[in-house]
């Protein structure tokens, strides 16, 4: 799903485009409103596509730190076979002790080295998790925007064909909450 918005030419599409080369005031003003309109909600569809790509790629970079947190924690259980073998050789008699030691030791400060890897892996995925739900809560708000937008657009073209005035005044107040939401979305909220 792309994010981006369409456009059904509908009745009332005329009836806009008519008023636009007329001499009535009224529906001059109205289609010049719904041009505006169009073109806002343009722009708030295209942010809300902008942003539900960023929170698909970044719910990407998530798994794929997870991923690699998960392959260190393997190597680091690897490294803890190797060490218990080593610990468990080390009891068997006839064996060169300080050779298993030093392993063991070895092994210890791996296991550390590859821990701390996989702890800044794993909260790199937490990280990009943390950025793609804040990707996605901008994106509904920017798709609340565009729809409001588009309500508007409709409220109105029923405004240029009813003449309805307290209709224009709908439109304006849904344009408005659609401008709102535009602007809180801008800003992260």
């Amino acid at each position: 799903m792309s994010g981006h918005g369409f456009h059904v030419h509908g009745p009332h599409d005329h009836e806009v485009e008519h008023a636009a080369h007329g001499s009535d005031g009224f529906s001059s003003k109205i289609a010049v409103t719904t041009a505006v309109l169009a073109t806002i909600g343009a722009l708030f569809g295209y942010q809300a596509g902008d942003t539900q790509n960023n929170a698909a790629l970044y719910k990407n970079n998530s798994a794929i730190k997870k991923t690699e947190a998960s392959n260190q924690w393997n190597y680091y259980q690897a490294k803890s076979n190797k060490q218990n073998l080593a610990e468990l050789a080390m009891t068997l008699p006839a064996v060169d002790v300080e050779k298993y030691k030093t392993e063991v030791e070895r092994y210890k400060k791996e296991k550390g080295d590859i821990k701390t890897d996989a702890e800044k892996l794993e909260a790199a995925s937490l990280d990009w998790d943390r950025k793609s739900e804040e990707q996605m809560h901008q994106h509904h708000r920017w798709a609340q925007a565009m729809t409001a937008e588009q309500i508007a657009i409709s409220l109105a073209a029923i405004t240029l064909l009813t003449r309805k005035k307290w209709l224009e005044y709908i439109s304006y107040g849904v344009a408005g909450v659609g401008i709102v939401l535009g602007i809180a979305a801008w800003l992260h909220f």
